[in-house]
């Protein structure tokens, strides 16, 4: 097969390009030519290389927001029609492709959501943002009929919002839930690790330690983290990993009197090490398509509380090796779920985490995308 790759940017390591950069390594291993349309890219693997993946740099205009998005989204268009492929997987909010993959979830439904959490008078000015209205015209031409041949959902909530919000055939999307290297996690000499992350931030020991990783705090459900941690046992601390503004954090835990109980770390290289410090994991996000971090925290024997509408969510076990959040922004239902997590048994919360993680490893990730490529690729011939 000859298939094209779209994705912003390419790289073979981190968040979603990492999901593009092992989709193309799969290919090129199973004899297939890949191509990858990019607007740039930082990767072992190119053709000078000898690796055999073709890139293509797509033009796109710097500065605001929309003008990127659209750019990137019409160039790729007309730099894709130029050839034939028999498979075009965008990862992207493109405007031509055979798969999209909806890794960043529905837009319209997000901008419902983030009304919980939006003061007034950024609901009026969403309605006429130029980014907004640009996503939303390009989510209803990908979802147009006849502008794809299959959808692929990372969780069976993406897929509802989808069929809701564009009425997509149900049978024209596929939920692949996300993968995860679980061995990054499989740390030798935990308890040194835990003890020296722990007195390098200052953490007594016997302290329980609660973790939120993520950037963009606001959507992720930090505030109401925050807010939780008030209203738990005085010892207990919260650390907080991620890149975004942190004064406005700071002063909400200074407002809550829990100011010196939580610990921003800023981005960190090693967060393996950091799961390995935590005693729970917790993410009330707001809107969140997947969240890898709840197998992240798996992956590292946490037990893990998060809001329903996180997609990791559904491959959950409630009571085993975690909680679920109906509300994200009841901060009291969260407080309470991170009690119970706090009191279940390791080892049970272990053996539940290994099980889930045995069915999110990029064999299956992949072996699923395969069955997907293979039967479109079978419709052509």
């Amino acid at each position: 097969m000859k298939v094209a790759l779209v994705r912003q940017q390419y790289t073979d390591f981190g968040g979603a390009e990492r999901y593009t950069s092992a989709v193309a390594e799969h290919l090129i291993d199973s004899g297939q030519e890949v191509h990858v349309f990019a607007h740039e890219w930082k990767g072992k693997r190119d053709r000078a290389q000898g690796g055999g993946i073709v890139f293509h740099r797509v033009p796109m205009l710097k500065g605001l927001s929309v003008l990127e998005v659209v750019s990137f989204a019409l160039n790729a268009r007309r730099m894709l029609k130029r050839e034939r492929f028999d498979i075009i997987q965008s990862f992207e909010r493109t405007l031509y492709q055979d798969i999209y993959r909806a890794g960043d979830g529905c837009h319209r439904e997000w901008l419902i959501q983030r009304k919980k959490i939006d003061p007034w008078y950024k609901r009026i000015t969403q309605a006429i943002n130029p980014l907004h209205l640009g996503l939303l015209r390009i989510e209803s031409e990908i979802f147009r009929e006849g502008n794809y041949r299959a959808i692929i959902a990372i969780s069976k909530r993406g897929k509802e919002e989808i069929v809701k919000h564009y009425g997509v055939p149900p049978e024209k999307i596929t939920v692949i839930y996300n993968a995860i290297d679980g061995k990054r996690f499989d740390l030798q000499e935990r308890t040194a690790i835990r003890n020296k992350v722990r007195k390098t931030l200052g953490i007594p020991q016997t302290v329980p330690v609660l973790l939120f990783v993520g950037s963009g705090f606001k959507r992720k459900g930090l505030p109401a983290a925050i807010r939780a941690l008030a209203r738990l046992d005085s010892e207990i601390r919260l650390m907080v990993i991620g890149k975004d503004r942190i004064g406005p954090s700071r002063a909400l835990a200074r407002e809550e009197g829990v100011d010196h109980r939580v610990i921003f770390t800023g981005p960190v290289v090693d967060v393996e090490n950091y799961y390995c410090a935590s005693d729970l994991f917790v993410f009330p996000t707001i809107y969140e398509p997947f969240g890898n971090v709840c197998l992240e925290a798996m992956a590292a024997g946490l037990p893990v509380v998060t809001s329903r509408i996180c997609g990791a969510s559904e491959v959950l076990h409630e009571g085993k090796n975690g909680f679920i959040v109906d509300d994200p922004t009841d901060h009291g239902e969260i407080a309470d779920k991170v009690r119970k997590g706090l009191k279940l048994e390791p080892q049970t919360v272990g053996d539940c985490n290994k099980e889930i993680l045995e069915r999110h490893s990029w064999e299956r990730y992949l072996e699923e995308l395969s069955c997907l490529y293979e039967g479109l690729y079978e419709e052509n011939i």
